[in-house]
Formats: structure tokens, sequence, C-alpha cells
């Protein structure tokens, strides 16, 4: 159990630890505003993108093999993260710590099954294992500030490195599962994931370089070629990496769109309000991640009260309020200023964003296996992690072009003038530079508040399952 729940940590953990210390190796490596968010979106990309990739590659070589596989391939690249000296090899290792995080995860999750037997044993195991999915979201925060803060950026990245050596050793001890024949859809998961890339590019590049750019159009050109190409495939497919009947339900396909701009929030929040934070007002990497820890305590308390209330409401009646309420705190998080009230403004805001988020996402966890038949139990919550993932780097995407060229229009070059006016003492430029940054900042939360409420507005209309209709799910909903 310690080495599937420490290899569940390690990836969630990557998926915010690098938030934390993105003001500080943005200015170490000089990486561009709108090249930022491929720090985050390079991991979520590849993560998301690969999850069922990943899961296929279990069933056909082996789970415990594909699991060491992913292992080795994470704590390499996170070596390789450490080590970057630039913004392409930064890039491009997180992008590989993604694929290795993609085939770790949902092989971890099955064996248990393999390890556990069925009852009180495997039900503990997985109570643990979700609980790492929540808590890998939390912890990622705040060891990616005291990492950054008492050792330096690397370290945030470096630590993972003795970690998944120990997870290595350990999985000797894991109960390899059964194959199954097939082949692997590799022409479906290139498909995917490049035309996935090429739209999240597309998106970012659009908001630095205008949306009539030639790099824009071939990136979007590039994306409406290959994801109707992927539907094709799949659909074609006697054994498809997605199987598209599992979109004929309302229930499930309203639950993975809401998932989807659900996702728009908690990451994008901590996006911008860590670059907020530690450049408007000069927060310290380590007082950064403690200023998130409300937000923190929203996860739990809101999976707490979330898992009561689904026993006694139906999905919509839990999660189309508690999307509203993330909304809104994302709304007044956008009032954000050059002075900050923690106490009585970031504090509770923080706090309603993740209690709303995780409330909606449990409630809609729910109804993402109802009415599947039990072999395909796995790939339909594998693909609803997957949509939240997709929507945390098409989210960071849009909100981040919003917030870059928001800026612009108001100072090009707000950054660079931030610190180059407090470098000579020029106030009246700090504050011009800090105006600008501090719009983007805000509309992009706004943005994240609208996303939010169109999905409030999803669930409410297309979610329609009843109490006592909906399978509880295998996979965590956190994750």
């Amino acid at each position: 159990m310690a080495v599937i729940a420490t290899a569940q940590l390690m990836v969630v953990l990557d998926d915010t630890i690098a938030n934390i210390a993105l003001p500080t190796l943005q200015n170490d490596l000089g990486i561009s505003a709108a090249n930022l968010p491929w720090v985050i979106n390079a991991y979520i990309l590849a993560f998301g993108g690969l999850l069922l990739f990943g899961g296929r590659l279990g069933d056909l070589y082996g789970r415990r093999r594909m699991l060491q596989v992913g292992m080795a391939i994470f704590t390499v690249a996170s070596l390789l993260v450490g080590l970057a000296q630039d913004t392409v090899s930064m890039i491009a290792s997180r992008g590989l710590q993604g694929f290795g995080a993609a085939l770790t995860a949902p092989n971890a999750l099955a064996l248990i099954a393999t390890t556990f037997p069925e009852g009180k044993e495997r039900n503990k195991a997985m109570a643990v294992y979700g609980a790492m999915s929540g808590l890998g979201i939390i912890a990622g925060l705040i060891l990616g500030g005291f990492l950054t803060g008492l050792l330096g950026w690397r370290w945030a990245f470096f630590i993972n490195v003795p970690i998944g050596l120990a997870v290595l050793t350990g999985s000797r001890t894991l109960v390899e599962a059964e194959l199954h024949k097939g082949r692997p859809d590799l022409t479906g998961a290139l498909s995917s994931i490049i035309g996935m890339a090429a739209l999240v590019y597309g998106i970012t590049r659009g908001g630095e370089h205008g949306w009539t750019d030639g790099i824009t159009l071939i990136a979007f050109a590039t994306t409406t070629i290959l994801l109707p190409l992927f539907l094709v495939l799949q659909s074609r497919s006697s054994d498809p990496l997605l199987p598209l009947r599992l979109f004929k339900d309302r229930n499930r396909s309203g639950s993975y769109l809401a998932m989807l701009l659900l996702g728009f929030g908690p990451m994008g929040m901590i996006y911008l309000l860590t670059l907020y934070l530690q450049h408007i007002l000069s927060y310290s990497p380590t007082l950064t991640a403690m200023a998130f820890l409300p937000f923190g305590v929203g996860i739990i308390i809101g999976a707490v009260v979330s898992s009561k209330l689904v026993m006694r409401f139906t999905p919509r009646e839990v999660a189309a309020p508690a999307a509203l309420v993330a909304s809104a705190a994302l709304f007044w998080l956008s009032t954000i200023g050059q002075q900050l009230d923690y106490s009585w403004h970031f504090m509770p805001a923080a706090f309603l964003t993740a209690f709303g988020f995780v409330g909606a996402v449990i409630a809609l966890a729910l109804t993402a296996v109802k009415g599947v038949q039990a072999q395909e139990t796995g790939i339909a919550s594998a693909l609803f992690n997957a949509s939240q993932q997709i929507g945390v780097a098409l989210g960071l995407a849009i909100l981040s072009s919003i917030s870059v060229s928001v800026t612009a229009s108001r100072m090009p070059e707000a950054f660079a003038s931030l610190y180059r006016g407090r470098e000579v003492g020029d106030a009246e430029l700090v504050q011009s530079a800090g105006d600008a940054l501090i719009q983007g900042y805000g509309l992009g939360l706004a943005a994240s508040g609208v996303a939010l409420g169109i999905a409030a507005i999803i669930v409410a209309v297309l979610v329609n399952a009843r109490k006592g209709q909906v399978s509880t799910l295998g996979d965590s909903p956190l994750h």
C-alpha cells in the first residue's frame, strides 16, 4: 500500500508543486509570460492526454511493469527538470514527466485490485489511495513553497528522485495483473495528444502574437485535422482507446463536459494568484505556500461535506450549487488590487473556491460510471479524470492568454517594467506596471468564474440522475 500510495501522491503532487516555484524559475531561466503556462501545461497535457493510453498499455503488457516503466520515466524526467537551463529543456522535461505519470497513475489504481482481496482490505486500500489524491494537491503547494524558499526551485523537482527510486524498489512486492489480448492504439494516442497540444499552443500564442499570426493559425489548423481524425479512428476501431458509446448517456456526457470546465477553476486560480502574490505583493515562495493553506482546508472540508450530501440529494442538487459557490468565489478573487486584505478577502475566497470545486467534482464523479458495463468502469472513470486534466490545460491556456493580452494592452513589457521600476526606485512606473499586471490577473480570474458558472448550467440541464441511480467511482475524483 505504501508503494501504491506514494506513487499516486507523487504524480498528483506534481500537478501543483511547480506553481509556487513559477515566479522564481521564471526569473532564473528568463521564461516569457506567454511561455510560462507551458511549465504547467506540458505536464498536465501529457498526463491527461495519455491517461487512457497508459491504462491500455497496462492491460496489454502488465500493470506492474507499466507502473515501473512510468515511475522510472517520471524519476529521470524530474532530474532533468531540476537540471533545466532554458525554456525548451524545462518544457520538454515537464512533458516527459507527464508521460511517466500517465503510465503510473492508472496502473497504480488497478494494482490495488490485484494486490488486496475484495472486501475490507481493498476498501481500506481505496480509502488510502483516495486520500493521497487529495493530499497531493495540498502537499504540492506547501512542499513547493518550502523547498523553493529554502533550497531553490530545482529542489521542488529533485525531491522526486529519491522517492521515485524507493517506489521502484518497493514495486517488486506488487502482484502482477492478468494480461489481456489486443494492441495499443498508438495512432489514436498520438492524434489526440498532438491535437490537444496544438490547440493549447494556438491559444497561448494567439494571446501574445495575435489571432491572425501565421503559427497560431497553423496550430489551430492542426487541431481541426487531428482531433476529428482521432474521433473517426475511435469510431472505426474494434478495440478503441476511447469507446464513443460512453457519451450516449446524457449524465456521463454532462459530467465529462462540466468537469472539463471545472478544471478551469482551482489550477487557474493558483497559477494567477501565485504570480500576483510574488510579483505584486513580493511574497516569498514559502509565504505564498502558507497563503494557500485555506485552499487546502477547503478541499478537505468540501470532500467530507459533499460525500455526505450525495447520500441525501441527487448529483445535480449538489454539483450545480457547489459550482456556483466556486464561481462566485473566483469573481470575488478577481477584485484583487495593489493591496490585499488577506483575512477578509483572499482567505475566505480561496476556501470557498476549493470547497465548491470539490463538492461539484465528487457529485459528478458518481454519474461518470452510471450504467457502464463492469469491464468499462475503469475507462469511464479514467476519462472523467482525463477531462479534468485537459480542462486544466485548456483553462490555463485561455486564462493566461487573457491575462497576457489584457496586460499588454495596458502596458507592453509590464513585467520587465515592474522590476526595472523597483531597481531604480521609480514609484510611478512600479504603480503603472503593477496595475497593468493586476488587471490581467483579475480578468483571468473572472474568466475562470464564468467557466464554472457555465459548468453549473450544464449540470442543471444535462445531469438528471436520481438519488440511488449512481455508482461509486473507483478512481479518486480529486485526481
